[in-house]
C-alpha cells in the first residue's frame, strides 16, 4: 500500500517523504499506516520511519490570507487548499535484488516523488533472515548514528515487530540483542 512520495532527502541514507492525503488519493493512509518504527519500501529500497513532523503553515498567521475564491483555487492551486500535512522520515537500511535481501547501504539514489509503500510481513521477515545466519540486524549502526535518541525505542520497535514472526531461536538470538542494548545503556549512563 502506497503511503507517501519521496520529497527530499538529507543523506544517501535518510530521505523525507509527504504522506498522501485526500488530495492525493481516493484514501488516505491511515496512522498506524505510516507509524514510528514501520519498514516500508521505496523501489527496491527497504527502510523504516525514523521520525515525523507536522507542517502547517497557517500556525502563527495573525489573520487571514488575501487569495481567489476556494473554488478557483481547487482548480489552479490545489496545493493552497491543503498546505498542512505530515512529513516522515526514513532511514534505508538495506535492499531487495533478484538474489534477495540485503541489509546495508542501498547502492542507488531515491529519485523525487518515488512512492514509499508499507512492507508486508512476509518481505519484513525475509529482510531479516537474509544471509541464512537466522534473524540479523546488521543495519544496528546505522540506526544508532542517523536515529540518535530514538535509536533504542526504534530497536525496540523493530524487535517487538519480529517477535510473532521468528522462530524460539531467533527469539533467543533477539532476546541477547536486547539484554545487550540495556547493559550497554546502563554502562553509558555511568560515563
Amino acid at each position: 500500500m502506497q503511503i507517501a512520495r519521496i520529497v527530499q532527502s538529507a543523506s544517501h541514507l535518510e530521505y523525507t517523504a509527504r504522506v498522501l492525503d485526500s488530495l492525493d488519493t481516493g484514501q488516505s493512509p491511515a496512522p498506524g499506516d505510516y507509524a514510528f518504527g514501520r519498514f516500508v519500501r521505496v523501489g527496491s529500497a527497504v527502510g523504516i520511519i525514523a521520525n515525523s513532523q507536522l507542517i502547517n503553515p497557517e500556525f502563527g498567521s495573525y489573520g487571514p490570507r488575501l487569495t481567489t475564491p476556494a473554488e478557483v483555487n481547487r482548480i489552479f492551486s490545489p496545493d493552497f487548499l491543503n498546505e498542512q500535512g505530515v512529513l516522515i522520515s526514513i532511514l534505508l537500511l538495506g535492499w531487495q535484488a533478484r538474489e534477495g535481501y540485503f541489509q546495508g547501504v542501498p547502492p542507488e539514489v531515491l529519485p523525487v516523488n518515488s512512492p514509499v509503500e508499507t512492507l508486508g510481513e512476509d518481505d519484513l521477515l525475509s529482510f531479516h533472515l537474509a544471509g541464512g545466519e537466522g534473524v540479523r540486524l546488521a543495519y544496528y549502526p546505522v540506526v544508532a548514528i542517523h536515529a540518535k535518541l530514538l535509536a533504542r525505542p526504534l530497536i525496540e520497535g523493530i524487535i517487538g515487530q519480529l517477535d510473532p514472526l521468528i522462530d524460539d531461536a531467533g527469539r533467543a538470538r533477539l532476546r541477547v540483542f536486547r539484554q545487550t542494548l540495556a547493559w550497554r545503556e546502563t554502562v553509558e549512563g555511568l560515563g
